[in-house]
């Protein structure tokens, strides 16, 4: 209640299409119920909204004007497109504490702060290399046609033409800032899956210096095969989210680095792989946890913009992530005799990707379905390299590589045209017929054959120029966080 005595607070801007650049994003959360509470603002107040000014409006001066000309309709799809993408772009970059929790808790403890400090670090290269080209390779103007592309280097984040595309009543319409944002996390996932393959082993410089090569050249010119409109997209190529072009080509890149570098001392005793358990599944699990969550930024937000269907890829990715987990747990039940922690973890993860590919072109049962195979794919891909003498720390390669090639081929089994209801099969089970299917063969094998190539020759030129890619004997021998660091990760703990 209050009295005559208090004063009226300054009324706002009542309008949308009247308010300011910086008064229309909180005038848009105000019109959303819950918001118009005090306690709302709390809440509110942890959402990093200064990073959102920094990236979605960073020519406010010149934005304004053409922001204030649309109506209220445009303008409200405009803020929330690149409000909903500049969220999952968070939430896709917090995937790095997910991949470093998993990694550093399947692997050994003297090896933790090497694990942890590749996968932090990385993610500093990837926006870095990306931001001075690797963006512009992946998304400028064609040089060779379908193939090839360039736009110079650096980002340009003038959002003249985003702001363009509203006012035509079009959505998805992201400025170059959040769009690059949200693109160099992808970069980073990429870099990030190869540090598991060769976790334990690898010299860390060598690794930084590769990862940089991933990000700028190798990665982005794969991803305009399909992304940018190149070759791949012409044929009807179908890659959602990246189960081939963000998580096979780091699987392939790191399958590489995997074989180029040779197991860890002691995984194979007379040509038969030995257990070398992890050091704490309790973060690995959180940190599987977290990658699940991550997902709902990785594959909802590949929807680029706030429809009706991001629900629709969130639900898809949940149910192949559930088919994932119960079939690997089911699978290393029977084969081993008990339920088998990491094969859960992995399970979870393989059905992730599973449907990264599809998630706009499954079914709610065909997304189950597919990442239930992934999950039964991943048990046996990692008995597969075992036994191919293969060193594999955390099994990324596996749930990456492989299961990364089946949720592209899955398309061509059992897709439908879209993600409205009664959408036309395109698989081959499903009435599509068999041109779909050939499709996707031919992309993933493509990005392997890309990836295999272009990174064999990145790790040995790169071993070539800074002799070996591996660490000594002796310093593997030690651990990797006292050669290659100085530092232990549990300092007050004794190795045993």
């Amino acid at each position: 209640m209050t009295t005559a005595l208090q004063t009226p607070p300054r009324r706002t801007t009542s309008r949308l299409q009247d308010a300011s650049l910086l008064n229309g994003p909180m005038l848009l959360l105000r019109s959303i119920k819950g918001f118009r509470r005090s306690q709302s603002w709390a809440w509110l107040a942890s959402v990093p909204l200064a990073l959102l000014g920094l990236g979605v409006f960073t020519f406010s001066a010149r934005a304004e004007v053409a922001l204030s000309d649309l109506t209220g309709p445009q303008a409200a799809t405009f803020l929330a497109d690149n409000l909903w993408l500049f969220i999952a772009t968070i939430l896709v970059i917090f995937m790095n504490a997910g991949f470093a929790m998993v990694e550093a808790g399947m692997c050994r403890q003297k090896n933790a702060v090497n694990i942890l400090a590749k996968n932090l670090f990385v993610f500093a290269l990837a926006v870095t290399a990306y931001w001075v080209i690797g963006y512009s390779l992946m998304y400028g103007g064609s040089v060779i046609d379908g193939w090839l592309y360039f736009q110079g280097l650096f980002v340009d984040p003038d959002p003249s033409a985003a702001l363009e595309c509203a006012a035509a009543g079009d959505t998805g319409c992201l400025v170059p800032a959040v769009d690059f944002l949200f693109q160099s996390a992808f970069a980073g996932t990429a870099a990030t899956i190869v540090s598991g393959l060769v976790a334990e082993r690898v010299k860390f410089g060598e690794f930084v210096v590769f990862s940089i090569v991933l990000t700028a050249f190798i990665y982005p010119i794969a991803g305009s095969w399909q992304w940018n409109g190149g070759w791949l997209a012409e044929l009807g190529f179908i890659d959602f989210a990246g189960s081939s072009i963000v998580h096979s080509v780091g699987g392939w890149a790191g399958l590489v680095g995997a074989m180029l570098l040779g197991p860890r001392i002691g995984k194979f005793v007379d040509g038969k792989a030995q257990a070398m358990p992890g050091h704490n599944m309790a973060i690995a699990t959180l940190g599987a946890l977290i990658l699940w969550i991550g997902w709902y930024g990785f594959n909802p937000g590949s929807e680029l913009a706030m429809d009706q269907y991001v629900a629709y890829v969130a639900v898809t990715t949940t149910l192949a992530a559930a088919g994932g987990a119960i079939a690997a747990t089911v699978l290393s039940t029977i084969t081993s005799g008990k339920p088998d922690l990491t094969m859960i973890i992995n399970g979870i993860l393989a059905g992730l990707v599973s449907i990264t590919a599809g998630c706009g072109n499954m079914t709610f049962a065909g997304s189950w379905l597919a990442g239930a195979v992934g999950g039964l794919i991943v048990v046996f891909a990692v008995a597969a390299l075992d036994s191919a003498g293969i060193d594999d720390p955390v099994g990324a390669f596996s749930v990456h590589g492989v299961c990364g090639v089946w949720g592209t081929v899955v398309i061509g089994l059992w897709g439908v045209d879209g993600m409205d209801p009664g959408s036309a099969g395109i698989g081959l089970l499903n009435g599509g017929g068999i041109n779909q299917l050939l499709i996707q063969a031919l992309g993933a094998a493509a990005y392997g054959i890309w990836t295999v190539v272009t990174c064999w020759i990145a790790w040995q030129i790169i071993g070539g120029f800074f002799g070996g890619i591996r660490v000594s004997e002796a310093e593997e021998t030690q651990g990797l966080d006292i050669g290659e660091h100085g530092m232990e990760a549990y300092p007050d703990f004794a190795s045993s």
